[in-house]
């Protein structure tokens, strides 16, 4: 035991001469701010929104202000993110007539006041303004809002799983992984039982499906397949209900909806950032619909088949199949499946649990 009033050397991580900062044991932290602003730059700026459809031609132009904290702290190799911005996004807008010919051209901004780690898990409020707010102009600004929204939010996710990443220090941290040591012949003799048995109790492990845990499959070249399995507390029909009810999926996502109940009808979610059509439903059994994203690329659409299981009284299972799900978005983003993966579970199952009290 030490003495009062000197440290026990067995909890002292001292100073190396060389001032390596091993296994990341020591805190440390980095300054994210100038990196985001590059990030977002290059994520924001000439962004197109609309390009002739209603004859509306709307695009981002660039970043105008990113400001407020951001960085990265690593205390024995744990990363944790911190972050409290606030960013505005300039646009420019161009209504014309059917002939081609312009009849007006905006500028305005879009301003997110708050962008915090606290609330990482949620998409934060959007503002667009614009400088006319004549009748043409409000019609290009309710169009910016209506389309621009989900693909902004999009961007600001991919920077903040890139901060959940390490952001600027992840490649850093990369480089300081210890490689793989090879084994030698008689180790890798010794442990050939031991690593056969392993192997044979992952396979085991991994042929038992678990519930709410996706699945991602290969589908088409370019393409993935999500499933999911959830549980909820309630009947099959009230949930059928709620999932094709444009006033309750405006109700527990807070965005607007238009959903038709007819095979070959269409639907709109998300303020517009999601339209399909419906393929086949079965009242409280099943459901099929085409959806797309406005951020795919042109004439690219998946399949969403949902099918709903009562196991018992109360008690409903729904199975989702998500087919055809692009790698990658027309801009080269390749974060779809996850972020059409996190949509399901934490904005869409999630909120049904939390506003209809389904939770299990």
């Amino acid at each position: 035991m030490a003495k009062y009033g000197e440290g026990d050397k067995r909890w002292i991580v001292e100073e190396r001469p060389d001032g390596t900062n091993v296994h990341n044991w020591h805190w440390s932290e980095t300054n994210c701010l100038e990196w985001s602003r590059t990030f977002f730059t290059n994520l924001l700026s000439n962004l197109v929104i609309l390009n002739g459809e209603g004859n509306l031609f709307i695009k981002t132009t660039t970043l105008r202000n990113l400001d407020g904290e951001a960085y990265i702290n690593i205390r024995k190799g744990k990363i944790i993110p911190g972050y409290e911005v606030n960013l505005t996004v300039s646009w420019e807008g161009e209504a014309k007539d059917t002939e081609g010919n312009s009849l007006m051209k905006v500028n305005g901004t879009v301003e997110i006041p708050y962008i915090s780690d606290e609330n990482a898990d949620e998409d934060p409020d959007i503002r667009v303004t614009v400088e006319d707010e004549g009748p043409i102009g409000k019609r290009i600004k309710d169009a910016m809002f209506l389309k621009g929204k989900g693909l902004i939010l999009e961007k600001v996710r991919v920077w903040v799983q890139s901060m959940a990443k390490g952001g600027p220090v992840k490649e850093e941290l990369d480089t300081k992984k210890p490689l793989p040591q090879p084994l030698k012949q008689n180790q890798n003799q010794n442990h050939a039982p031991v690593a056969t048995a392993t192997a044979a109790k992952t396979a085991k492990s991994d042929s038992v499906k678990k519930e709410g845990v996706v699945e991602k499959k290969e589908g088409k070249k370019g393409r993935k397949n999500i499933v999911l399995t959830e549980k909820f507390s309630c009947r099959a029909k009230d949930l059928y209900e709620i999932l094709m009810d444009e006033n309750r999926w405006k109700g527990f996502t807070q965005s607007n909806a238009r959903i038709s109940k007819e095979v070959g009808g269409e639907f709109s979610i998300f303020d517009g950032s999601v339209t399909g059509s419906n393929l086949e439903l079965q009242e409280a059994k099943l459901i099929v619909q085409r959806w797309r994203f406005g951020s795919w690329a042109d004439g690219v659409q998946s399949q969403v088949k949902l099918v709903f299981e009562e196991p018992e009284p109360g008690v409903t299972v729904v199975k989702l199949t998500h087919t055809d799900v692009p790698e990658e978005d027309r801009y080269g983003n390749a974060t779809v499946v996850e972020n059409t993966e996190r949509g399901w579970r934490e904005l869409i199952f999630q909120r049904i649990r939390a506003v209809f009290g389904f939770g299990i």
